[in-house]
């Protein structure tokens, strides 16, 4: 471990080879700190967290502190962040409300400064929160999921894998894989076709999702008859089933089309 004079580090703390710590940081008791880590000027690790191999931590983000959560009465509960995500500057990360709980980051996340992920929120591999994205309490991100920059995300919400959603935008309502959507409140402007393309969906996926999108957000039909048509008269393959299956799961609701509003 390589650790600046002025850095705090607490005895009961798990520090990994290989791992840099920056003047004025703290580490507290029972934090875990994978191999590889690298972890400037400024920050606050606490609590029962864990971060994983090869992150990157930035100056002032504020890690494993207590939720802001009234409910909230000292439990042991936990943060766990996965490996390579690099955290930017100032970025806020709570871990769980209640006993035994975590909040969980996976792997490969890259989240910009002033980003804030709240109590027990679940963050899948491979997104990118632009700064000063929010997400409150419980929500759950899949993964590659572009997040812009003043967005703020609703308590419960959840995010499909693949989508994006634009900058400054107000999500109250699940927005379902694959989505492109913005606006406040966020609605879905169509198939984020650009992501699928650099992910290297398959020009028949990417047909099908579209006529599935058309029904879902177009054709006039509700939620439910859609989804009925979409599995009758699309063929099935492992995008669509997704997307059937987070629909059916959901319970806020999907965010539409403005022109079903």
């Amino acid at each position: 471990m390589k650790a600046h004079p002025s850095a705090i580090i607490s005895p009961k703390a798990h520090i990994a080879e290989n791992v840099e710590i920056g003047p004025y940081s703290i580490i507290g008791d029972n934090v875990r700190v994978g191999p590889g880590v690298k972890i400037g000027s400024h920050a606050v690790i606490e609590n029962w967290t864990t971060i994983g191999e090869g992150c990157r931590i930035y100056t002032g983000a504020c890690i494993g502190v207590a939720p802001q959560d009234l409910k909230y009465k000292n439990e042991k509960t936990f943060l766990e962040i996965g490996a390579r995500n690099v955290l930017r500057e100032y970025v806020t990360i709570n871990p769980a409300t209640h006993e035994g709980d975590k909040t969980s980051i996976g792997n490969d996340n890259l989240i910009m400064a002033y980003s804030h992920i709240a109590h027990d929120c679940s963050v899948g591999n491979n997104n990118i929160f632009a700064n000063n994205a929010t997400l409150a309490g419980h929500v759950h991100i899949a993964d590659r999921i572009i997040i812009g920059g003043l967005s703020a995300v609703h308590q419960f919400v959840k995010i499909g894998s693949f989508a994006i959603i634009g900058g400054c935008s107000k999500v109250v309502k699940d927005i379902v894989p694959f989505a492109m959507a913005d606006g406040h409140p966020c609605a879905v402007y169509g198939l984020n076709r650009t992501g699928l393309l650099r992910a290297q969906f398959s020009s028949q996926d990417m047909l099908e999702l579209r006529r599935a999108f058309k029904l879902l957000f177009y054709s006039g039909l509700n939620v439910s008859s859609a989804l009925e048509k979409i599995e009758k008269s699309i063929p099935s393959n492992a995008h669509l089933t997704m997307l059937c299956d987070f629909i059916k799961s959901s319970k806020r609701g999907i965010a539409i089309s403005p022109k079903q509003s």
